[in-house]
């Protein structure tokens, strides 16, 4: 029974520290929205996708024509030179599927170059949200845009506009983000140190 009692008291000690944690929410892609730099960084981003696909477009274009061409013209060549003709045409595909891959294969050109000028802008967000939950006193702060699946969240706990004060940005004119009160306390769905970090910017 005396441990039971002991048990028990545990229990709500523990329930009254989680419950006066702090705790809040962004919505990293609100966020970046707002920012001008991820906004041109992603103009460039989609400018030089359609230049690539355009590119690869055109190489199986040629590879069409090139085997039209030869179904229309087989009935006259010699066997040697059918033989020739499709190796041009198997040498010609795997070309396009080459660059294909190299463009927009994981690790190709698109993925490196979203990486050179989309990471930077993510990691000083996540400098800004470790900042300002470590100034905050703020135990956790979840990801509105990321897989966590929040039901419902009472607005008045997204930073998202705190932050990007932080960052020296304005305030977000896109849906989705309540500036609010700078300061939420209550029981946290979990523990945990320190700030969520944000996401990778589903490309997009």
């Amino acid at each position: 029974m005396k441990k039971l009692v002991l048990a028990i008291g545990f229990t709500i000690f523990n329930l009254g520290i989680a419950s006066a944690q702090k705790y809040g929410y962004v919505d990293s892609q609100y966020i970046l929205n707002n920012i001008p730099e991820y906004k041109t960084s992603q103009l460039q981003l989609d400018n030089m996708s359609v230049t690539w696909q355009k590119e690869i477009e055109a190489k199986y274009s040629e590879i069409d024509k090139m085997y039209k061409a030869f179904q229309a013209e087989q009935i006259l060549l010699t066997e040697e030179m059918k033989k020739k003709r499709e190796d041009e045409i198997i040498a010609k595909e795997r070309d396009a599927k080459e660059l294909q891959k190299q463009r927009f294969g994981v690790d190709g050109d698109l993925f490196k170059k979203r990486q050179e000028m989309i990471k930077p802008v993510q990691d000083k967000i996540y400098n800004a949200i470790k900042t300002y939950a470590e100034k905050g006193a703020y135990s956790v702060i979840f990801d509105k845009s990321s897989d966590l699946t929040m039901l419902y969240a009472t607005p008045k706990l997204d930073k998202s506009d705190d932050i990007l004060l932080l960052m020296g940005y304005k305030k977000g004119s896109a849906a989705g983000a309540g500036g609010g009160a700078k300061e939420g306390t209550g029981a946290a769905g979990g523990t945990g140190g320190g700030a969520a970090g944000t996401g990778s910017t589903k490309s997009k």
